[in-house]
């Protein structure tokens, strides 16, 4: 009896016997015998009375061993492209993690979907330098990891520049709606005041005399509408004169004569008269000539009109030739303005827009005028054409020559339109940056319309409602170009991270000797070598 009781402990202790020990952390990995994780842990043992299910899950052999599980390849613990047939360590001191062939899916590109493989790991701010392990920078910041995902973009965001928050923070980056409105554009040039030339009158003599006295005697004087100029003596005026009052005098005294006579005479004394009209001489000159039936020795010129005294070549006691101009007279109560508009401008300009001027002699004072005006040719040197603008000048405050700050208002245009701080010009390309969230920016080509003061009027490229950056635009299209410009180094690098990775046809041929292509190399390496 005694025997008996002895040998049931021994029964029980049997049937509590551990079936096999499983990692404390992945019930995945098992051991037969007791053992110990990479972190010092020991395995759990796994007993047939505490397995749920033992019957359908626990299936105890005779011989108590649990099934072995088939180990592909061992991958990096970090997850990085690198992989190994054998047990092994990475530069952390850290082991290489078993990968079972009764996983669901024993390609590496299983657990990318549930988890991302990390690539390798970028600088935080930009700069061409990468790194296959987690590090930081000479600032402590962290290196950024590269997904398999965001190495290999979809068509969609191949144009598309990725910028972190932190970075559009720290960059100010502003954006605004693409809306419809209106768009005005206000041409603003300078100008420069000039006499009206409709409204300038030259002074001359059709006959030869000598001024004998000048009434307006220097120039910038305004005179008035017949104002007396100067008195000229011509002795072919007299001459003239006498023959007229000589042929009106013959012509009372013969009013008897035969009619053939009387007619002569007629003829003659109003051929004299046209005469005296031809040389310029006042109805009111001839009327006095006539009346007091003798020759005057002078003859006083008047103004012609009201205005300035621009020019004056008179001068008493001096002679006047037919045809000399003896004083320019300007008109100034209305000016013209004369301004050369740049030829990407010359369209937006008609007749009869409003213009608004301003001058340095009268600051706070506008003066309204129009366009009278558009020259039909261009100057080749400046590419620029000619616009007269007329002001009126009823105070003769504008002068001639005065600069005038010009302001030329063209008519509104509705459209769609960005702020002109969105748009990026160079000389080959117009861009704008379309901000398509979570810090995604497109770059995207435009075509541009009409130019407002604070709008750009946009014909093609983007829609209604899309947000275009409008502030830091520059920096993250220098930041584009950057990127354009390391493409290739990040190319090369995912091609070695790539190369790198084993996948499990490939890890039994990596224990096999190197053929192929290795030979070939090796050859190479033989004849380079000499032979040896």
């Amino acid at each position: 009896m005694q025997a008996i009781k002895a040998s049931l402990p021994t029964t029980a202790q049997a049937e509590n016997k551990p079936l096999f020990y499983r990692h404390p952390m992945n019930p995945a990995v098992t051991s037969p015998v007791p053992t110990k994780d990479e972190m010092g842990m020991d395995y759990i043992p796994v007993y047939q009375e505490v397995a749920p299910n033992a019957e359908s899950q626990v299936t105890p052999k005779t011989d108590a061993t649990p099934p072995q599980r088939k180990i592909l390849y061992y991958r990096n613990p970090m997850g990085l492209a690198d992989t190994s047939p054998v047990p092994k360590q990475d530069s952390m001191g850290m082991d290489y993690l078993p990968v079972y062939a009764d996983e669901s899916n024993p390609t590496p590109s299983s657990p990318a979907k549930l988890k991302p493989k990390i690539l390798y790991y970028k600088n935080p701010m930009g700069l061409a330098d990468t790194s296959p392990i987690p590090k930081k920078d000479s600032m402590g910041m962290d290196y950024t990891p590269v997904y398999a995902e965001e190495d290999t973009p979809s068509a969609s965001d191949a144009k598309t520049l990725r910028v972190s928050v932190e970075k559009i923070q720290k960059l100010g980056v502003k954006t605004a709606p693409v809306e419809r409105q209106d768009i005005a554009h206000t041409i603003r040039n300078v100008g420069i005041v000039e006499a009206d030339e409709r409204r300038l009158y030259n002074v001359t003599l059709k006959f030869d005399g000598y001024i004998e006295k000048l009434f307006v005697n220097t120039t910038g004087q305004a005179v008035a509408h017949g104002q007396p100029l100067f008195e000229l003596y011509s002795p072919d005026l007299v001459s003239a004169q006498r023959e007229y009052l000589t042929a009106k005098s013959a012509q009372a005294a013969l009013s008897k004569a035969e009619p053939w006579v009387q007619s002569g005479m007629q003829d003659l004394a109003e051929s004299s008269l046209e005469r005296l009209r031809n040389w310029g001489i006042s109805d009111a000159e001839l009327a006095s000539l006539e009346h007091e039936g003798k020759s005057r020795h002078g003859l006083v010129v008047r103004s012609p009109a009201a205005g300035v005294v621009m020019e004056k070549s008179a001068i008493a006691g001096s002679r006047a030739s037919a045809g000399d101009v003896l004083f320019k007279i300007a008109d100034l109560s209305q000016v013209w303005v004369m301004a050369e508009i740049y030829e990407q401008d010359i369209g937006l300009i008609e007749l009869g827009q409003e213009v608004q001027a301003r001058l340095d002699a009268f600051p706070g004072r506008t003066f309204q005028g129009k366009v009278a005006l558009v020259y039909p040719s261009l100057n080749p040197a400046t590419r620029t054409a000619k616009v007269r603008i007329e002001l009126p000048n009823p105070k003769g405050l504008l002068r001639p020559m005065m600069y005038a700050q010009l302001e030329i208002a063209t008519e509104a245009h509705r459209g769609l339109a960005v702020p002109r701080s969105a748009i990026l010009e160079s000389g080959r390309r117009t861009l704008a940056l379309v901000d398509r969230g979570e810090g995604r920016f497109e770059p995207r080509p435009v075509k541009l319309g009409i130019r407002g003061d604070d709008m750009t009027e946009v014909l093609e490229g983007l829609s209604e409602q899309e947000q275009v950056v409008t502030r830091a635009n520059f920096l993250i299209d220098a930041e584009s170009n950057l990127k354009a410009a390391l493409g290739s180094f990040d190319s090369q690098a995912n091609k070695l991270g790539s190369g790198a990775e084993m996948t499990p046809q490939q890890t039994p041929s990596a224990a096999t000797p190197a053929t192929g292509h290795a030979g070939h190399g090796r050859s190479a390496t033989t004849k380079a070598a000499g032979g040896r």
